[in-house]
């Protein structure tokens, strides 16, 4: 009988940061792994043979619950890094007793409607829902988005009334899920990544955002000092009821005020996970699974030295990705670098003017803020993609 600790995964798509992030933490920390997924022919055959990959309905924690509890296997954790899975993985934990995420906590952190109702009273921001009945009246611009979207795909910024309603009549043909209308939060746009126990929650560090108007998809993050206004993004979080796990936190400053754009209760996403485990110098995968186990967090890190990006390389033309680079890493000068692909050869590219037009990202550590920019100026001169 296998006598190691059973982690419980619940994943969707395939992702880097779990095939390549917190599938070697598990074997490093010694466990053994099921994959539960809803794509099961996706991860069958990419991972090792400590990995068992089921099929399972998991965006029902009540699935979930019955696919576990009809094995007489022990599970020792449940874990997900999918932003659709957080509440299923909490409620599944709370059931069987184990460590884990307020499933409430996870489910305001997704649903933006409820984040904004829940945090009105310490940070009021006009937000409503929209549908078919009318346009709202509120404080123009607006952000009109889906209430659980990810990856900037169908967020538009709406200067009046008569362009919310055809934005919306836009984003109708493509999905029918719920949308909310916010008033748009000017100031300079940080995250905030944090590490917790339940107990205690550490600051792992900030990044600033570059985003491309007007529709708010990511270009670049560079590492920044924590701003002193996320005390107040800190206590918003708690309001919330976030403190378990990794989270990443998209927020503004402006004039002394800091508000929540939106918060993602896992670890940050598009490959700064990685930049992060690489600066810190820590092992960031195992220290979030560590705390699913049960264990305390270890010491917060040091301030690291120097200076760190992640710039985004975005399609410019649809069409065929004919020739893109591999996962590289090379030195250039004192200048660490990076490239992964999120785009792969052969691929056939639709712009849509969001995250998912990234064909791949750059990370850079180096020195200072010089040396690093004139390092990746270097390599993106190349001709490293063609699209036809």
């Amino acid at each position: 009988m296998d006598t190691r600790p059973h982690l419980v995964i619940l994943a969707g798509k395939v992702t880097d940061s779990v095939t390549c992030g917190f599938l070697p933490a598990a074997a490093r920390l010694g466990l053994r792994v099921t994959v539960l997924t809803d794509r099961p022919a996706d991860h069958r055959g990419r991972y090792g043979p400590d990995v068992t990959v089921t099929g399972c309905r998991v965006t029902d924690y009540r699935e979930v619950v019955d696919a576990l509890c009809r094995s007489d296997e022990p599970v020792h954790a449940v874990f997900s890094n999918s932003d659709f899975l957080q509440a299923p993985a909490a409620l599944t934990a709370a059931y069987l007793g184990l460590p884990g995420k307020d499933w409430r906590a996870a489910t305001r952190a997704k649903n933006k409607a409820l984040m904004r109702r829940h945090l009105a009273e310490i940070d009021p921001v006009f937000s409503v829902q929209v549908t078919d009945e009318g346009v709202p009246e509120g404080p123009y611009p607006l952000v009109l988005k889906p209430r659980e979207g990810v990856a900037s795909e169908d967020v538009f910024l709406v200067g009046d009334p008569e362009e919310l309603k055809a934005r919306y009549a836009e984003i109708r043909k493509r999905r029918d899920d719920p949308l909310v209308a916010e008033e748009y939060l000017p100031g300079r746009l940080y995250t905030l990544e944090t590490l917790g126990d339940g107990e205690r929650l550490q600051v792992l560090g900030s990044f600033r955002t570059t985003v491309s108007p007007p529709r708010f998809a990511e270009e670049r993050l560079e590492w920044a000092p924590v701003p002193p206004e996320s005390e107040q993004i800190l206590a918003q979080l708690k309001a919330l009821g976030v403190g378990f796990g990794a989270c990443h936190t998209e927020f503004v400053v402006h004039e002394g005020r800091a508000h929540i754009i939106e918060v993602n209760y896992r670890i940050i996403g598009d490959h700064a996970d990685f930049l992060l485990a690489d600066l810190l110098q820590i092992p960031v995968f195992e220290r979030v699974l560590r705390v699913h186990l049960g264990e305390p967090l270890g010491e917060p890190p040091a301030r690291p030295a120097g200076h760190a990006v992640i710039d985004s390389v975005f399609a410019d033309r649809p069409g065929v990705l004919r020739s893109a680079p591999d996962l590289t890493r090379w030195r250039d000068g004192e200048v660490d670098l990076v490239y992964r692909p999120v785009r792969r050869v052969g691929d056939t590219i639709t712009l849509t003017g969001t995250n998912r037009d990234y064909l791949g990202t750059v990370q850079a550590i180096g020195p200072d803020a010089a040396a690093v920019e004139a390092a990746l100026a270097r390599f993106k001169a190349g001709p490293h993609w063609e699209i036809s």
